[in-house]
């Protein structure tokens, strides 16, 4: 802990006061700052003491989609650091009534240091609703009104799912040693068959935007039409490590150190649910799901299984999934892997989601810390 933090102090930060909204909006040191501080905070609750930072306060969390993981994280987050909770429900609040999103925002953060929001459900909008409540609580914070500025966290979005991806990357670096060991390791970020069709992008966008960041290999596999949204492609391609696109599971597994099969929904049906969501057209809903149902069935072969683990480097690739995954024969028919290959990597999988609760304290510290070093040398004293 005292070599992590020896490193922290060399970081050029620049956190307090703002949000952690997508990890392209940070800089390679803020990112490396982040999973740091995790680090940290893992290893002092592994020891049984406390990483608390706050007397008191509220965080706020606001989930427009159902979860489990970053739910139950956020909340464990939250707590562990000296917060109160409070969920935000659209349907019992005023929101209901026509009270706006700079009102509302405003209205939850008089005692509040940090607000969660996972809104993964319409192409062009998550994003965009979590960057309308930061300038809310920015305006409310500069106009007197707010005593402090609490900071936004993306909890998933349509672009992005910063606090999964930086999990997961911190489940590589235990896994294969250090950063510098992931440089140049190749990972397969695939589609992988399910039997639903409206899973969001942001999983894939957001692992094959920070994994080339981080120097490794990354190859993004997808049948035809099946791709992500355009701009995240571009950026993607000015990272350090190399990044290609192929239109076969196979070829993507091929001498493969990690391989990441995870379903979602094609860019251009994204838009189009979008559209019919916004209207309450239950009918084009309907319509929709059961085209790109039919669409899906096409490709069942697209499954990470035994026969494809062993193309990768010795056969051993490590599976990675955010979970929940869709196992043929245990939660579906036909699914995105196979009993045999996840029971295999299971307990990997549990490992990999452990490390965001501690990714979630670490971004809110960040942003509401003025120094953070500073007061994590005092937690670290005792």
């Amino acid at each position: 802990m005292q070599k992590k933090l020896k490193q922290l102090k060399g970081l050029k930060l620049n956190c307090y006061n703002g949000d952690h909204l997508l990890n392209v909006d940070k800089t390679d040191d803020e990112l490396l700052a982040t999973e740091l501080i995790a680090e940290i905070f893992k290893e002092l609750h592994k020891k049984g003491k406390s990483f608390k930072a706050f007397d008191s306060g509220l965080a706020i969390s606001i989930f427009r989609d159902n979860s489990t993981r970053t739910r139950f994280s956020f909340a464990s987050a939250v707590n562990a650091l000296g917060l109160g909770l409070e969920e935000l429900d659209e349907v019992k609040s005023q929101i209901a009534h026509g009270e706006t999103v700079r009102e509302s925002a405003n209205m939850i953060s008089f005692l509040a240091q940090t607000i969660g929001i996972r809104d993964d459900m319409y192409l062009g909008e998550g994003n965009k609703y979590m960057r309308e409540v930061s300038e809310a609580v920015n305006e409310g914070y500069e106009k007197g009104v707010l005593h402090f500025r609490p900071s936004v966290i993306n909890l998933q979005c349509d672009i992005d799912h910063p606090t999964q991806t930086l999990a997961d990357l911190l489940k590589l670096k235990d896994y294969f040693g250090s950063f510098d060991n992931l440089k140049g390791k190749k990972l397969a970020m695939t589609w992988a068959y399910s039997p639903s069709y409206g899973k969001p992008l942001s999983v894939p966008q957001g692992i094959i935007s920070l994994m080339t960041r981080f120097g490794m290999d990354v190859t993004l596999a997808h049948p035809e039409g099946y791709g992500l949204i355009p701009k995240v492609i571009e950026q993607t391609r000015k990272n350090e490590g190399t990044f290609k696109i192929v239109n076969s599971m196979e070829e993507a597994f091929k001498n493969a150190d990690i391989v990441y099969p995870k379903s979602w929904a094609p860019y251009n049906v994204m838009q189009r649910r979008t559209t019919l969501l916004q209207k309450s057209d239950k009918e084009g809903l309907k319509e929709l799901e059961k085209e790109c149902l039919t669409n899906n069935a096409k490709y069942k072969n697209w499954e990470c299984n035994e026969s494809k683990m062993k193309l990768t480097k010795g056969g051993e690739a490590l599976y990675m999934h955010c979970l929940p995954a869709d196992i043929s024969g245990v939660s579906c028919k036909e699914g995105e892997v196979s009993k045999n290959v996840f029971e295999k990597y299971r307990i990997h999988t549990y490992q990999e989601a452990s490390f965001k609760p501690f990714v979630i304290a670490s971004m809110i510290y960040l942003t509401r810390m003025k120094d953070p070093v500073e007061r994590l040398e005092k937690i670290l004293a005792g």
